[in-house]
């Protein structure tokens, strides 16, 4: 499957959104209980503000309004938590998992630290996301169309692991010739924004719930530059501005206003395949496999209830961005279309891991 059909695949599934949801069968009910939201991160990063903003509101709709509480798991790059969800779950309808793409790239690229296996999980909601790419200001670079002032200028950069969600910032480096030095090791994004702002980095990447609610002040502050967001697809599978930071210009956009041409070769390839798998499926809600049909049920039709509130939109815009998500047989659908990498692409960035950070995958 090419890049741009399978950019067609992904939009022909976001547009399955309108698929029914399951409404006859008997809904669960969770009276007295409390349910354990795992985060297989530590907190401040994305995945965290994410699921602490939509755990009440799935808690309030669920019947019975249990208690959700968020169990923050770091280490690993979110594979630690996620293979310890794989292992001891329940399929109770007590035990529910947030991933990110930071967990997904592992599962794609063949890492031997996965334990874990996305057929063994049950999606039943999917939230897309973006990022922005922002600089310290004393490299004096004031934006998208100064990028190549700061060739050749070491930065330090707080990373996750070259395998986890950093895979896409670590690409755009590489494309745009930056000297960037990874400091791979972080249990979050959190934590690589803190490096930032104590100057022990000079580039960052956020996702675009914890942008918008721990790096906005910053660049209101003069103390982070924005550069670009990573962008998003149309139904053409075009690169178009995120939504939610029109005024920012995409990735692709970036390149030419800093070199005058658009980017090309097998890393921009590479890189364009891991943004879909990397943002159009960002975070993904799962059950265990085993879960009966009425928990899920009741799940789903809880979730399509929160993001179905007139007042929905306003709050994730705050919070999460302005990004549709994506609930039951959607989510499935979206969630494995954006899985399936291109075979070429996998085997470039396996080389280029190997080459670059000495990261030997599925060997």
């Amino acid at each position: 499957m090419t890049v741009v059909s399978r950019r067609k695949a992904l939009c022909a599934a976001v547009a399955l959104i309108g698929l029914a949801l399951p409404g006859t069968a008997a809904a669960a009910d969770f009276s007295g209980k409390t349910i354990e939201f795992t985060i297989p991160f530590t907190t401040g990063g994305g995945s965290d503000v994410w699921a602490r903003f939509f755990a009440p509101l799935i808690a309030a709709e669920l019947p019975g309004k249990p208690t959700i509480v968020v169990k923050n798991v770091g280490g690993g790059g979110s594979i630690t938590g996620t293979n310890q969800f794989a292992a001891r779950a329940k399929p109770d309808g007590l035990a529910i998992l947030g991933t990110s793409a930071s967990t997904q790239f592992p599962f794609m690229l063949d890492d031997p630290r996965v334990r874990y296996d996305y057929k063994n999980l049950i999606p039943i909601m999917l939230s897309p996301t973006g990022g922005v790419v922002y600089i310290n200001p004393s490299l004096g670079v004031q934006g998208a169309k100064d990028i190549g002032k700061a060739k050749g200028k070491e930065m330090k950069y707080g990373s996750q692991g070259p395998t986890s969600l950093d895979l896409v910032p670590l690409l755009a480096f590489e494309i745009l010739e930056l000297d960037v030095k990874p400091v791979f090791g972080m249990p979050g994004r959190g934590e690589g924004r803190l490096a930032f702002e104590r100057g022990e980095a000079l580039i960052d990447y956020q996702t675009s719930s914890a942008y918008l609610r721990n790096v906005v002040p910053l660049v209101k502050a003069n103390k982070a530059v924005p550069l670009f967001s990573w962008g998003t697809t149309n139904d053409k599978g075009e690169m178009v501005r995120d939504p939610t930071f029109p005024d920012l210009p995409h990735f692709e956009e970036a390149y030419v206003m800093a070199y005058g041409k658009k980017p090309s070769g097998p890393a921009y390839e590479a890189f364009k395949s891991f943004v879909i798998a990397g943002y159009a499926a960002q975070k993904p809600l799962f059950l265990p496999k085993g879960t009966s049909k009425d928990i899920i049920d009741t799940y789903v039709a809880a979730i399509d209830r929160v993001v179905k509130k007139p007042d929905f939109k306003d709050k994730a815009g705050d919070e999460i961005g302005e990004y549709t998500q994506h609930v039951g047989a959607a989510a499935e659908r979206t969630f494995n279309v954006a899985l399936n990498i291109e075979p070429s692409a996998k085997e470039w960035v396996k080389n280029w891991l190997k080459t670059k950070y000495n990261v030997k995958l599925g060997e």
